[in-house]
């Protein structure tokens, strides 16, 4: 059956919210504007025919426009910056072969929500410079400190659109259902645009043409070929883990086919090095226009390459239509989408595990330093949270009846291994002990130090029985030795068991 009648409509959403979403992202990344309209047609029609999420929509994404951003300052030629991004593109396809997709995935959930988030922050402070008419610096605590002095100074016909493109994008969350068919985004530039045609405001707009401007072909480095290729591979891995988390969610979004995650990265990847050739920026999976399409009633990849096709033509014939968007709109639709990104769901998740402080500690670090450096924190301290968790060791002894109980909880692993033999060291003597293993793993060196203690306990005329109420890990392991003296080893809904293990095993 053709799924043409579903993926036209859900195509031309995702068109009308890509157009104004990509300029806006090109204008906060330093780029030409034309190379955000680039960007999004290569990920439509490129990612679109060779990648593997089907109802994923890639193009440029607010999460690299600080990493885009750093580039153009360092390069300061904007055919430089692309010849990085083709680079990138050529390491995701390496990626996709070498088949490590799901390994990008391992990363913390809160190293990445956190690195967005930071993402966020430093687009909103930029941006509301040029809300305020003014021109944003280079980092975010400048723009931050800068702030008062850019209020008290701010030109005001910038200042009104970029405010009402904000809040027109805020109060369509209350709109009616059937009007939000139509993307707020698009309503929102087209008004202001309207408005600031219809009262003849001066104010800077979207230039297609000129200088620095059109389709600019990529230039091969004479030198600095370090950064070259640190740029590259920064790229590279951001735009894979944000592809691939977009890929994942938007699986959760539908009954269709799956995505193939190496083949995504690929197809990234072909993306890339294409979008770098034409001139274009850096594209990555985006779960806006993803799920946009998915809620649009998309049925295959056609809709991605459709919205692709649509974007061509509006470059070619509706330049004109553009070059009247101005800057302080576009900058006041980066401020809504550079909040969204703070994301308060993904925080009460974090606050529920307990992992809140790597989140902040991310976003703190991309805020204060640069991303590279935050995502390095947040990584640190992930590692750390990590290990003090499989240190993490509960013992209680309590008396009932004639027998001890040892409720044991936490992680059974080398670190915990002290703190266990302290604890059982106070079981009394030749008494019966039931030992309730609350467990989630156990390595061999928490094994073998209960096993050393049963058999000690044991000797002194005791008996043991070990309950296992998760994964019954110390009857895997003490099968494997032979059998002596009777213990019983039990795991939860199971029959009692022989304990394995010989005081000469324990001694030797």
């Amino acid at each position: 059956m053709t799924t043409w009648r579903y993926d036209v409509p859900a195509s031309l959403v995702v068109f009308l919210i890509a157009v104004p979403l990509s300029l806006g992202i090109a204008l906060a990344s330093g780029a030409p504007i034309f190379a955000g309209l680039v960007a999004a047609a290569v990920g439509g029609i490129v990612v679109g025919l060779f990648g593997g999420a089907p109802l994923q929509v890639s193009g440029p994404a607010a999460g690299l426009t600080v990493i885009v951003f750093g580039l153009t300052q360092q390069f300061n030629d904007w055919r430089a910056v692309a010849f990085v991004v083709m680079i990138a593109g050529i390491f995701q396809i390496i990626f996709g072969l070498l088949k490590i997709a799901n390994v990008a995935l391992a990363i913390s959930p809160a190293v990445v929500h956190g690195m967005l988030a930071g993402i966020g922050v430093v687009i909103v402070l930029a941006q509301l410079h040029v809300v305020l008419g003014g021109a944003p610096e280079s980092k975010a605590i400048k723009n931050l400190t800068d702030l008062p002095a850019q209020i008290a100074d701010l030109h005001g016909p910038a200042a009104m659109i970029g405010l009402l493109t904000i809040g027109i994008l805020v109060g369509w969350k209350f709109v009616p259902p059937k009007l939000k068919a139509i993307p707020g985004a698009l309503v929102a530039i087209t008004a202001s645009t309207l408005i600031a045609m219809f009262m003849k405001l001066e104010l800077d707009r979207v230039s297609l043409k000129g200088s620095g401007s059109g389709f600019q072909a990529p230039m091969i480095p004479t030198d600095n070929w370090g950064a070259v290729l640190t740029g590259a591979l920064v790229v590279a891995v951001v735009a894979s883990v944000e592809s691939l988390l977009s890929a994942v969610a938007t699986d959760r979004m539908h009954t269709g086919p799956r995505a193939d995650l190496d083949k995504e990265l690929i197809g990234q990847g072909i993306g890339n090095a294409v979008s770098g050739l034409l001139g274009g920026l850096p594209i990555t999976g985006v779960i806006v226009r993803s799920s946009a399409n998915v809620n649009s009633g998309a049925k295959s990849n056609l809709s991605a390459i459709l919205h692709g096709v649509l974007i061509v033509l509006c470059a070619a014939f509706l330049g004109f239509a553009m070059e009247q968007i101005p800057l302080a709109a576009l900058a006041g639709l980066l401020c809504f989408v550079g909040s969204n990104l703070i994301n308060k769901e993904h925080i009460r998740d974090l606050m529920r595990h307990k992992e809140l402080p790597i989140y902040l500690v991310t976003l703190f670090g991309v805020v204060t330093t640069n991303l590279l450096e935050g995502v390095a924190f947040g990584l640190v301290l992930a590692v750390i949270l990590l290990v003090r968790r499989l240190a993490h060791l509960e013992v209680k002894i309590t008396d009932k009846d004639d027998i001890q109980v040892v409720q044991i909880d936490g992680s059974l692993t080398f670190a915990t291994v002290p703190k266990l033999t302290k604890e059982l060291s106070k079981v009394k003597e030749g008494t019966v002990v039931r030992i309730e293993l609350h467990s989630d793993f156990m390595d061999h060196a928490a094994f073998e130090a209960m096993h050393a203690w049963e058999a000690s306990h044991l000797r002194t005329g005791g008996e043991v029985v070990i309950d296992e109420l998760h994964q019954d890990w110390y009857r895997s392991a003490s099968e494997q030795l032979p059998r002596v003296r009777r213990s019983s080893v039990r795991a939860s809904n199971k029959p009692i068991a022989v304990l394995a293990g010989t005081e000469e095993n324990v001694e030797n």
